[in-house]
């Protein structure tokens, strides 16, 4: 019977909480730093207790930040009357690589899932009005294509709506270069059902 070690129990607990990492996964993290990273756990460490101290969320946006605003919400170079709604703040380097959107963002903090209990009292759906009282002239709705997310987007669309403002919707469909056999039959519904003229 081999002897119970607490802190390694605890460690290993605590590693399951990041995503996708199972009690299997974590135990060998544990086991990697202890017995040939040492020096690594202890950067790591460190490191880990830097961020906790000094990230937090924009005041403006809510993405994450070691300042008041973010990069973005503080560059002039940005468009401020074109805003792009995501759920996390993972969701906004994935907007960037595209290069081709030069507004600001406004980060959710999650998404409507009545199942799940969550609600819009749930969600910071205030500091969005205020963000278009800013003068914001279109919104693009950057919610993920799930149920949740297609039931949030609705619900900015109808929240927003008498407010005047130009409310948009990424497109879902075929990836560029993707080929027919290789897509699955949600994308391509998707694809067939927001299909578009030739002649635009």
């Amino acid at each position: 019977m081999s002897e119970r070690v607490p802190a390694l129990d605890a460690l290993t607990d605590a590693l399951q909480r990041l995503p996708g990492v199972g009690p299997k996964s974590a135990r060998r993290m544990v086991y990697h730093l202890l017995e040939r990273d040492r020096e690594g756990a202890r950067a790591l460490a460190g490191t880990l207790d830097n961020a906790l101290e000094r990230i937090r969320h924009c005041r403006r946006c809510n993405n994450l930040t070691e300042n008041e605003l973010c990069a973005i919400c503080a560059s002039e170079q940005r468009d401020q009357s074109f805003l792009c709604v995501v759920e996390t703040p993972s969701d906004i380097p994935a907007v960037e690589q595209a290069a081709s959107f030069n507004g600001t963002y406004y980060v959710l903090m999650g998404r409507l899932s009545p199942l799940d209990g969550i609600g819009p009292e749930d969600l910071p759906f205030d500091g969005l009005d205020q963000r278009i009282a800013e003068g914001v002239t279109e919104v693009v709705v950057a919610t993920n294509a799930t149920v949740e997310g297609e039931a949030t987007a609705h619900y900015i669309q109808d929240r927003l709506q008498p407010k005047g403002v130009r409310v948009t919707r990424l497109a879902h469909g075929v990836p560029l270069g993707g080929e027919l056999e290789f897509v699955d039959g949600s994308t391509l519904d998707q694809a067939l059902q927001r299909r578009y003229s030739l002649e635009e």
